[in-house]
């Protein structure tokens, strides 16, 4: 069959079935169940046939609204917020993996543009940090302790300022994604070029490992929510821009929900990462290094199997079922 008189065929069915989708017919769980086999059965049906179309592309993602719509819908008796976690933000994290990959490769570009200005410009480091900043962190160097700054502060205290100010961070690059994205990738830009600067001038010093063993006990999760946020940014940004077969407030909606979904997700990672600077980044040169790498790789790799490999086995999963 062409894929027009597929397409042609099955409108009428697929117009239905976001109608059940976007709450504008009711439909109870088993109704869903069964739009849910009939949407699998499309999809199968157009990645065999046309596997490079667009129509894979929107039969995919109404296939995972209506698998959603069946875990919010259905009476189960398991916890609200395990299914969020669970299945919820993993669909959505597989449904816009293309925003996580421009947001990773944005990340490395304007952190090498960080390394690079500090490389060639000796006044970048302290136009970016601050003079004060930087020749507070130049004494801490000569007593031989360069994350000293991570050390002052009660240990409560520290947690608190720097979680809220890590959350204000999130926020903001996500939030400012309502200008069509660009106001995430200005604030985005800003903390990237600062991240890579940062850790250049400890190379400058000689102290390269010594600082990665502090900024990255804590810095694993801190700075990957921080791309993660910045994705639901331009996911936000996007629904806006581009918003294909909808109506641009309907796809505004639909971008706005599901990207503030993927935001709220990082809040767990970005408390973690509040702990770990205030509790433990402070004992980092003390520790052995066994122990400081253990717990960035072990933090790094929590956080990319959740957002980067978990997505994966619950669409597989899902689309086996």
């Amino acid at each position: 069959m062409r894929e027009v008189a597929f397409i042609k065929q099955n409108k009428e069915k697929w117009l239905e079935f976001e109608l059940a989708i976007f709450g504008k017919a009711k439909k109870n769980p088993d109704e869903l169940a069964n739009l849910y086999i009939q949407m699998m059965n499309d999809l199968s049906y157009a990645q065999t046939y046309y596997p490079k179309s667009k129509t894979v592309i929107y039969l995919n993602y109404l296939a995972s609204q209506i698998y959603q719509k069946i875990y919010k819908t259905k009476r189960t008796e398991k916890n609200r917020l395990i299914e969020f976690f669970k299945i919820e933000v993993p669909l959505l994290l597989y449904d816009y993996r293309r925003y996580l990959l421009y947001a990773f490769v944005l990340f490395f570009l304007t952190v090498g543009i960080g390394v690079v200005s500090a490389i060639y410009d000796q006044n970048f480091v302290r136009l970016i940090l601050g003079d004060y900043y930087v020749n507070m962190t130049l004494e801490n160097i000569k007593k031989g302790d360069p994350m000293a700054v991570y050390g002052s502060g009660s240990n409560w205290g520290s947690f608190i300022g720097i979680t809220m100010n890590n959350l204000y961070v999130g926020a903001r690059c996500y939030i400012y994604g309502i200008f069509f994205g660009i106001g995430t990738f200005y604030i985005f830009l800003q903390n990237c070029i600062m991240l890579g600067s940062f850790q250049y001038f400890f190379y400058e010093q000689n102290v390269f490992w010594k600082s990665v063993r502090g900024i990255w006990i804590h810095g694993s999760m801190e700075i990957f929510a921080i791309v993660i946020e910045t994705a639901a940014g331009f996911i936000l940004g996007a629904s806006i821009l581009f918003p294909k077969t909808f109506s641009r407030i309907n796809s505004f909606k639909i971008g706005f929900k599901n990207s503030f979904k993927i935001f709220l997700s990082t809040f767990p990672f970005t408390i973690s990462a509040g702990f770990l600077e205030g509790f433990i980044t402070r004992y980092s040169i003390q520790m052995p290094n066994w122990l400081s790498s253990f717990i960035i790789l072990f933090t790094l790799s929590v956080i990319s199997f959740y957002y980067l490999i978990y997505p994966f086995i619950v669409h597989k999963k899902t689309t086996s079922i």
